[in-house]
């Protein structure tokens, strides 16, 4: 996030397992001397015991949960969409091994240049949908 280089990997399955690879490539890819901050969703692989013993024991990575439904606090979610829009959509892959290298060569082409993430919403406008999206789902409940 600090200069928008960013790390990732594909792995077959997200589970716990796969969710401490990603954390040790991050421990190896990043300045030792640096506390990481993770935003992550409420997925219970985040929350795993063998990933709360692996953390107790990497006191660096301090990591912080979205409120369900909030995946819009997540800033990943917008790489996602970009890379969804500049790089998957309307792609054709003949194989999974064709759509990991498509990745992975998305993924190296930005890091070249990378930029980082900025907000660019107001926190009371944020504030004021999340209020309004209240406001409608409580008018859907009543109506039920």
């Amino acid at each position: 996030m600090a200069d928008g280089t960013l790390i990732g990997q594909c792995q077959d399955r997200h589970r716990h397992q796969e969710w401490l690879k990603f954390l040790q490539l991050i421990d190896a890819q990043t300045p030792a001397d640096r506390d990481l901050h993770l935003i992550l969703d409420n997925y219970a692989t985040h929350k795993h015991p063998k990933v709360k013993k692996w953390l107790a024991k990497h006191p660096r990575f301090h990591l912080h949960f979205t409120p369900t439904s909030a995946s819009w606090l997540n800033m990943v979610e917008r790489f996602f969409r970009d890379l969804t829009v500049n790089r998957l959509r309307r792609g054709v892959f003949h194989s999974l091994p064709e759509l990991v290298e498509a990745l992975q060569q998305y993924l190296a082409t930005y890091n070249k240049d990378p930029k980082p993430y900025v907000w660019t919403a107001k926190a009371c406008d944020i504030l004021a949908k999340v209020q309004r999206a209240r406001q409608k789902l409580n008018r859907l409940k009543k109506a039920r």
